[in-house]
């Protein structure tokens, strides 16, 4: 089987269920944006080496956000069932990740962050912007599809957010290398309830 089929050639592509849609739909900036954010995450797993501590849980996050795609990518109308698994506990997953994460981090962040580092740090920081861009994304997908956009796919990726800023201040906290802040919260962060 051929990689090509030409059915794109002139700006659409395939959804689930085998309609046709127009390549910069809510739906396909979405799902490309998502899509980038998972190549990213590629490349910190690959940068980061086989034996790093994060390789489970980043292997696990790239197959739940396929599962993801492949639900954004089925319209609210179709008769198809998508057989893919849907990642419904993915938002208590990150926040089990992101406690455990935050203990071992040597002060709490009182200030907002310049992006940067190290390469490894510099990479979640890239992976947290692009999952910000799909956030707003999977809103405008929502306002046109709000089917479409289960609850537990907004709390995965809004928690991943999170997540990616985290490990960015865990890795630099790792090495030893200062994080360059910019500004005082301007309000307080309500602490966690043991």
């Amino acid at each position: 089987m051929k990689i090509y089929t030409r059915k794109g050639d002139k700006g659409t592509t395939g959804v689930f269920g085998g309609k046709r849609t127009y390549k910069n739909s809510a739906r396909i900036e979405c799902i490309g944006t998502l899509d980038e954010v998972n190549s990213t995450i590629g490349l910190l797993r690959a940068k980061l080496g086989n034996d790093h501590e994060w390789q489970l849980n980043l292997h696990r996050i790239q197959k739940d956000m396929m599962n993801m795609m492949s639900h954004l990518a089925r319209p609210s109308d179709s008769k198809k069932e998508n057989p893919n698994p849907e990642p419904k506990d993915g938002a208590e997953f990150c926040e089990q990740w992101l406690d455990e994460m935050e203990s071992s981090i040597s002060s709490p962040s009182d200030y907002f962050l310049l992006p940067g580092g190290n390469e490894i740090s510099a990479l979640c920081h890239v992976c947290r912007t692009q999952i910000r861009r799909g956030e707003r994304q999977l809103v405008t997908l929502m306002q046109e599809d709000p089917e479409c956009v289960h609850d537990y796919i907004m709390s995965y990726v809004n928690r991943m957010s999170d997540l990616f800023f985290t490990m960015a201040r865990a890795e630099m906290d790792k090495h030893g290398v200062a994080e360059e802040k910019w500004n005082l919260f301007l309000y307080k962060r309500k602490k966690k309830k043991s």
